[in-house]
């Protein structure tokens, strides 16, 4: 829905401002200038992506629009459940919780929560460091591991944005093509009259100005989104790998959670009392 605002916002502004300057929309709508920009910057980016880099940007792009929001509900489902898997470790040993860790999908636990039960990479990524444990019994190299994990679902989903980003960067060059071929264009009715010269240079100059705002009020947008989606994402996952890590180092459930809740953004971090109520509830 921001997103929806903010480009309203953008068009708004920049169509507002130009009808209250005298000018006539009609005169920017140039679907030939817009076909070579973005048609161009989409085969440069096309042709700089592999296709694993490709295919993940194609993947990533829906986020823009449905973004999977992490916010204070999220972090209290997650420290849940969480919770659950701490305490029955706790009462019934490591071993108890086999079951669930192997096959996140049809645990009582991880069903528990309707957020989590549709993240199976955070599920795998709770399950996979516990199965670890369960089988090696050691606890002190879990921390690098899931930091390994994490930095690799961080590089994965930096991906999309950085060639969106290269992609937005490239549309003013594009647009600069798309001038320059309307002035070649312009030359050849060099000996029309002024109205008809003139709305020529004017199509040449939009060029520039499309490729100016598909950057900077469009596609730049996107790439910027999608990097901060991908921050709160990571951090995410780093609340998760303190509460575990606390864990499989022998601390009580509740303490163990405390560390998780503490590495939680100020924003959506629930106070002690809250987490405490939710978890007695």
């Amino acid at each position: 829905m921001l997103t929806i605002v903010g480009y309203i916002i953008v068009l708004g502004s920049v169509a507002t401002g130009f009808v209250l300057s005298g000018g006539n929309l009609l005169m920017i709508i140039q679907p030939n200038e817009f076909i070579i920009i973005f048609g161009a910057a989409s085969g440069a980016f096309i042709a700089s992506c592999t296709n694993n880099a490709f295919r993940t940007a194609l993947k990533q792009l829906p986020q823009v629009l449905f973004p999977r929001n992490i916010n204070k509900v999220t972090y209290m489902q997650t420290l849940s459940v969480l919770f659950a898997l701490f305490s029955k470790m706790h009462r019934e040993g490591i071993i108890s919780i086999e079951k669930d860790i192997e096959d996140p999908k049809s645990s009582s636990i991880f069903s528990s929560s309707p957020t989590m039960s549709k993240d199976l990479l955070a599920c795998y990524f709770i399950g996979d460091t516990l199965r670890t444990f369960l089988t090696t019994g050691k606890a002190d190299e879990l921390g690098e591991l899931m930091d390994t994990d994490v930095e690799s679902i961080s590089e994965e989903m930096e991906i999309g944005p950085a060639n969106i980003e290269k992609m937005a960067e490239s549309l003013p060059g594009m647009g600069i093509v798309a001038a320059v071929l309307g002035v070649v264009l312009t030359m050849s009715y060099i000996s029309e009259p002024p109205e008809v010269l003139g709305h020529h240079i004017g199509a040449a100059l939009l060029g520039t100005f499309l490729g100016i705002l598909l950057c900077y009020g469009i596609f730049g947008p996107i790439a910027l989104k999608l990097s901060n989606i991908r921050a709160e994402r990571i951090t995410y996952f780093r609340c998760i790998r303190s509460a575990v890590m606390a864990a499989v180092h022998g601390l009580s459930p509740m303490i163990a959670l405390e560390y998780g809740r503490r590495s939680i953004p100020p924003a959506f971090r629930p106070t002690f009392t809250e987490m405490e109520s939710t978890l007695k509830g």
